[in-house]
Order: C-alpha cells, then structure tokens, then sequence
C-alpha cells in the first residue's frame, strides 16, 4: 500500500512539473504598442526631419525598455503618413483624409508631428475633438491661431498641443538679436528681403513696424516671388544705399542663391533672418563656401549646435550618428522632444485615456534638448524663453568656417557672431 501510494505521489510530481514545465516554455504573450501616428509632409525637409527625430525617439525609448503604463512596459509603434500638405496646389482636404486615416483604420492612440501646413492643422483640430485623440505638434505651424483657439474654446479642442514656436515668438527673437548688434556695433540701417508668400510678407511687415519703433532706419524692402533665381538688382540697391543689415525672411530653397550674390557682390551688410536654406547642413556646399557669415533662426535650440541643455549635443550627435549629418531644419529637436515628452506624461497618468494624458500635459515640468519642457494649462502652447532653466529656448546660429555656431541667446551660445572683413 505505502509503495502505491508513493508511487501516485511521485506520478502526481511529475505531471506537476511537466505542466510547471510546459507553462515557463510558453511564449509570453506580445504586449500591445502604444501607435504613435504622425501626418507629415514627407517631400519636404519640414516633414522628413520630424519624422527622423520621431523614429531617433522611438528607437531610444524602446532600447530602454518602452513606456511604462501603469507597471506594464510597452513599446511605441509610429506610423507615418504622407500628407503633401506643403506641396502647390495640395487641398487641405488631403490632411484631414490622412489623419482620419491614421485614427481609423491604423489605430494611432495619439498624432505627433504635424500636419505642418498651418491651414492644414487648423483644419485638422476639429478632427482631433471628434475622435477625442490627443496631438502634439512639433513642426511647421507657426501661426498663433492654433493656440489661440484652444484657449478660447478650450473643451472642444483641448486634444491639441504645440510643442514649438510661434510667429510671434519668433519676430520677438528676431527684434532682440537685431538689437542686441545695435547694442554693440551701432548698426541700425536694414534693407528687407522677403519672400511672396503670406508668412514672409507678414514677418517683414512686423519686423519693419517693430525696428522702426525702436528707431532703426528701413532702407527698402523688397518682395520677390518664390522661386526668383536673380536677387542681384536688390542687393545692389542695398549697397547703394548703405545698408548694415539685409534682412532675410525666405523659406525657399531659392534663398542660397541670394547669399552667393550677395558674397560675390561683398555687400557691407550682414545677412541675417529666415534663411530656409542656411538652416541645412549642405547649406555651406550648396553655396560653395559662400555661405559664410550668413545668420538664421533654426527656431528652437537643438536644430544645430549649441548649449541649451546636456541633453542638447547628445541629440545633435545621435542624430549625426544615425542620420548621417547634423539635425536638419527647424523641427527636428522638437519632434524628438514630443515623444519623450508624451512618455513622460503617459508614464504620470497611468493610462493612455485622453483626459488623463491632457491633465498630466498640462503638468509636464521636463529638461529637454531646448530647455524646460512646459506648456500653458489653456492654450496648451509651449511656454518660450531666452533662459533654458525657465522654458523653451530658440536658437540663432551663424555660418562659421563651414560650420553652423550658435549665437544667440546668450545662454545656449557656444560662439560670437563674426562679421564679412569687407564690413570691417
């Protein structure tokens, strides 16, 4: 009987462990992503830098471990969808049909990225309050209607961020570093440069009426349709005229062109504003070397080199490691910044419901690439300033021996502007 019973026991033992045994071999079961969807225009660099500091945050955060949702490690998934929003003649139709896209049939739990197109974001908003999905922008977008609207009608588009600039933020940098070569050179004749588009028209308009307050002296400005090949009629009347300043407001790729002529012609007068094309790294071979001197807004700090934060040259040489070159335009360092951003406000809720990630947004205090990382509770705008402690910080670089050198503000420098030594 004892022998039996032995037996059964040790029967029962083994089949326990085989079972034991079969249930550790099993495959654990895949966690769910989190879908990050990000609507971009991807034949332009305003569209594929977002989305190469997007993938850059992804693959850091996933290398890690993923995101923590209430104790549970999950890893993000992006999926990017061409809008064309900056493309001629593309209907802003065409962002909506994108972003309903991702939403439905791709499952996103959130938008990150753009669209970039400002018409196109706005447009967009309406589609967030109906699907009730959250979205931070990061690129593009500069008008300050985006924000505007949320304050003003904060329940039904709550569901929308900025993490970038503004125009007006913007024109503010712009005034200032002007000011600030005043302080210190003395110059105060600017000839206006801009481009035939509304922005461009827009931003020289505020600039001239801005510096012409402070009393500066408007030599002439300029407009010239997008796509111009021959600046050299205007640059000739700036010379002329005696001009110490040429201010830039272009985004076309066209904007090279002007700083060739510009150093071919030495005109005593240091270029300096919205130079789209100064703002990429193949700027210097693009313009032969004749970029040089040629100053930028790169819109927020971590676009090019400077000392915003530690975290700022360990981005710039991530994304060189990576990529292949330095960051590229002026969305790039805060696409990157809008993933870790959301990961930092997912991991605080808890949870990825809609309210519960606005609520924990709305209390991110985060060291970023370009600063401290805090938006406005009504506007849900990302709070700027000239002091990466405080907030959000821009960042204006110089062209310097085929290198881009941060500028300005003071505090995230890392070198002094340098003058043409045929303005010296």
């Amino acid at each position: 009987m004892k022998n039996r019973i032995f037996g059964t026991a040790l029967a029962l033992v083994m089949v326990v462990a085989l079972i034991g045994g079969a249930v550790s071999c099993a495959p654990k079961p895949e966690v769910e992503p989190i879908v990050l969807g990000a609507p971009l225009s991807m034949g332009f660099v305003d569209g594929w830098d977002g989305a190469r500091g997007i993938e850059l945050a992804v693959e850091e955060i996933n290398a890690k471990g993923g995101v923590n949702v209430a104790g549970v490690m999950r890893p993000f998934k992006v999926e990017v969808m061409d809008t064309r929003d900056l493309e001629p003649g593309v209907p802003v139709s065409e962002s909506l049909l994108v972003v309903e896209k991702l939403i439905l049939d791709k499952k996103v739990d959130f938008i990150v990225g753009g669209p970039v197109r400002s018409e196109a974001a706005l447009a967009v908003m309406d589609i967030l309050s109906k699907h009730k999905t959250v979205s931070i922008l990061s690129t593009g977008v500069l008008t300050p209607a985006y924000h505007a609207r949320v304050a003003e009608e904060y329940d039904k588009y709550k569901y929308s961020f900025r993490i970038t600039s503004d125009i007006v933020w913007l024109i503010g940098e712009t005034i200032a570093i002007l000011e600030d070569i005043r302080a210190k050179q003395g110059y105060d004749k600017v000839y206006i440069m801009v481009q035939d588009v509304a922005h461009a028209r827009k931003a020289g308009e505020i600039v001239e009426a801005g510096l012409e307050g402070k009393g500066w002296n408007i030599l002439e400005s300029d407009i010239y349709p997008t796509g111009s090949t021959d600046y050299s009629i205007g640059l000739l009347k700036a010379k002329d005229a005696g001009a110490q300043i040429l201010f830039i407001w272009m985004d076309m790729p066209e904007s090279a062109i002007v700083m060739k002529q510009w150093y071919d012609m030495q005109v005593p007068a240091l270029p300096i504003g919205f130079i789209r094309a100064a703002q990429e790294p193949g700027f210097w071979e693009a313009t032969e070397g004749k970029g040089e001197y040629a100053v930028s807004a790169f819109v927020n700090a971590g676009n090019a080199p400077s000392e915003a934060t530690p975290w700022t040259m360990e981005f710039v040489r991530a994304y060189e490691k990576k990529f292949g070159l330095e960051p590229e335009g002026y969305g790039t360092s805060t696409s990157y910044m809008v993933v870790y951003t959301l990961k930092d406000a997912i991991e605080r809720a808890g949870s990825l419901d809609a309210d519960a990630v606005i609520a924990a947004l709305e209390k991110t205090d985060l060291m970023g690439v370009y600063g401290r990382i805090r938006f406005d509770p009504k506007s849900h705008q990302i709070i700027n300033s000239y002091d990466p402690a405080e907030g959000a910080v821009g960042l204006w670089a110089q062209w310097q021996a085929g290198e881009r050198v941060g500028i300005f503000p003071p505090k995230v420098a890392i070198g002094t502007l340098k003058f043409p030594p045929w303005m010296e």
